[in-house]
């Protein structure tokens, strides 16, 4: 990993525990664990330009931080597994490596059906992490955590989500914080199809969605560090190269599709 990479310098162990964590378990930690969950990522998700798995990253990074300094979540993440959590939620999406490029990276309206397979991914992607636990063999709050951030990150805290439709405090806490993260990500960036919206306008959206898709204090803590959220977009946004590559990714996709 390259010194300039800010989830190496070690600045991302916080004190806590996660509401997934296993206490005594033995956390993955260096860099080949961190270069094995980064494939992992990339592999599920091709078809996204550039930077999106490392700025996820970053912004459940700085919104876990903010969490932890006010009850009732001051002793929610301690030891490593803040460490934990970053690492976890680069994985939200793994599901997506079942789900066919042709309708993941559709730029049109999706039909039903499609939109069904869309929605398994979170269903797909806690059976993968579920089997890696198994093979593991041993209690891991990284692999726990992993797997309720890809199972539950499209719940809503008004129970209008998906795949089980859980409300409120039934969901995950780290799935909480990774579905604000990953809509205000979806919301800011420049796509093939669309461009992505100013910061203000995006914080606009989420504060609407407080206590409707989004836990209120998560956007709450959203709201306390929303300039490094605006920091975290602008130094590290896809550039015209990474777009292109996405360009040159979905036309294959659609080249090969039946």
């Amino acid at each position: 990993m390259s010194s300039s990479d800010p989830l190496s310098h070690g600045t991302l162990a916080e004190p806590q525990a996660g509401s997934s964590a296993v206490s005594g378990a033995t956390e993955p930690q260096g860099d080949l664990t961190h270069a094995l969950v980064q494939a992992l990522a990339t592999t599920a998700e091709p078809g996204e330009a550039g930077h999106h798995i490392h700025r996820i990253q970053l912004f459940v990074r700085a919104l876990a931080r903010q969490l932890c300094q006010a009850e009732p979540y001051a002793r929610v993440w301690a030891d490593d597994a803040l460490e934990a959590l970053v690492r976890a939620s680069a994985l939200h999406d793994i599901g997506n490596s079942a789900v066919p490029d042709r309708i993941l990276l559709k730029p049109g309206a999706l039909t039903p059906e499609e939109i069904e397979i869309v929605r398994s991914h979170a269903v797909i992607g806690r059976d993968i992490i579920a089997q890696i636990q198994r093979s593991a063999g041993a209690p891991s709050a990284f692999l726990a955590m992993a797997r309720d951030i890809a199972y539950s990150h499209h719940e809503r805290w008004d129970g209008q989500g998906y795949p089980q439709g859980l409300a409120g405090d039934a969901i995950a806490l780290e799935a909480q914080v990774m579905a604000v993260a990953d809509a205000y990500d979806a919301l800011t960036s420049n796509r093939v199809y669309r461009a992505g919206i100013p910061h203000d306008k995006a914080m606009q959206r989420l504060f609407q969605e407080r206590g409707g898709q989004f836990a209120p204090d998560v956007v709450d803590a959203l709201i306390e560090v929303q300039h490094a959220f605006a920091d975290i977009a602008q130094r590290f946004a896809d550039t015209e190269t990474d777009l292109q590559r996405q360009i040159d990714y979905l036309a294959k996709a659609i080249a090969e599709s039946p």
